[in-house]
């Protein structure tokens, strides 16, 4: 299959009727009545279509604790039934395991889903510290290596996961990425964490199907431009960290704190003051869900996707989970109608630069914004 029939494939299994009823309640019932999956709401990136929200997978492999590989699969199984059709993964993610685990889930699926991977954050096994390579030389090598791992022969959408402008001039990585998609390795690019002049830059280059960065109730920095270049060039703007890596969930484990195996303990919003400080952005995302009769994440999704639109990007979200019961409750905030007033008194409620601390550790800082 090319290119061209696997975009067609995976419109199709997006967007068509299937014959089967899919719903989904924001008591967390889901119900889907046949064997063939759900179809979801839908966003538009670059040539094809994907579910409104995705499943970001990078806390299958690490990250966000243990990890078990029999019950990612489960959950993998069940976003597939009820409709989901974008994976997020990255080659960097359990140093390779992530991309491999998707590969067990795809098989017999690669026509019905869309698959987006990453490269250029390079790291040793084990470590947290990181370089950055956009070579050339380096993006083929990790795309075949990618390529490898999923055990698929295309890649959906290939994003540089951060840039390093001082090592490589933009226009040669976006170059060797637009070759990628001449020969059909990769169906459309993407970008992580850029600026509005580097999105307006590589879009120069060769079209760019979507940005993604962090995006979220405590986390609005993307509005500062970013969204209105996405808009411009004809990018799609895809969500992670959607729920603020848990926090507004409101049920981040405070054994997770200090579990050196989860991210949120060395990360400084979840430190000291700081996280005292920003119990108050949960406390409000909780209250008003209340009231809408949703959960928190719910809120905090259908607020977030609700974003899109007016002069601004399609939004996708990716929040990530390992637990169908989490699963089912992010579904459900498609089904959580937000008019303009209640959008306007969360905006006010929660405004921009409201969380105390920095979004990542001083490591995790650099190459944001390039």
């Amino acid at each position: 299959m090319n290119a061209a029939q696997h975009a067609d494939a995976v419109s199709t299994a997006t967007t068509a009727t299937t014959g089967t009823t899919g719903t989904i309640n924001t008591n967390n019932t889901i119900h889907n009545s046949g064997a063939a999956p759900a179809v979801l709401p839908a966003r538009a990136i670059g040539p094809f279509s994907v579910s409104a929200l995705g499943l970001g997978c990078m806390g299958m492999s690490e990250f966000y604790g243990a990890t078990d590989d029999a019950q990612s699969l489960a959950t993998l199984e069940a976003a597939f039934e009820l409709g989901v059709t974008l994976y997020d993964t990255a080659d960097m993610y359990g140093s390779g395991h992530n991309e491999q685990l998707l590969g067990r889930f795809l098989q017999g699926k690669r026509a019905q889903v869309r698959l987006a991977t990453k490269f250029g954050l390079v790291r040793e096994p084990g470590r947290y510290a990181r370089e950055v390579d956009n070579s050339p030389a380096y993006i083929r090598r990790a795309c075949e290596a990618s390529l490898k791992r999923l055990g698929v022969e295309h890649i959906d959408l290939y994003y540089m996961h951060r840039l390093n402008l001082a090592q490589t001039p933009l226009a040669e990585s976006v170059g060797a990425l637009a070759e990628l998609v001449r020969e059909g390795k990769i169906g459309a690019i993407g970008l992580c964490e850029v600026s509005p002049a580097t999105l307006r830059a590589a879009a120069a280059v060769h079209p760019i199907a979507a940005v993604q960065s962090e995006y979220s109730l405590w986390t609005r920095d993307p509005e500062q431009g970013v969204l209105q270049a996405c808009a411009e060039v004809g990018a799609a703007f895809c969500a992670y960290s959607p729920l603020g890596r848990g926090f507004l969930t409101g049920m981040v484990a405070e054994a997770s704190l200090h579990d050196a195996s989860d991210a949120r303990s060395f990360n400084p919003r979840f430190a000291g003051e700081n996280m005292r400080s920003n119990r108050r952005i949960v406390d409000t995302v909780r209250a008003i869900a209340a009231e809408k009769g949703c959960t928190p994440a719910q809120l905090a999704l259908a607020w977030l996707l609700a974003q899109g639109g007016a002069g601004r990007p399609a939004i996708v979200a990716i929040p990530g989970t390992k637990r169908v019961a989490y699963l089912r409750d992010n579904l459900g905030a498609l089904e959580v109608a937000l008019s303009a007033a209640e959008l306007a008194r969360i905006a006010a409620a929660l405004p921009l630069g409201m969380a105390a601390g920095a979004r990542y550790s001083e490591e995790g800082m650099k190459g944001l914004n390039a």
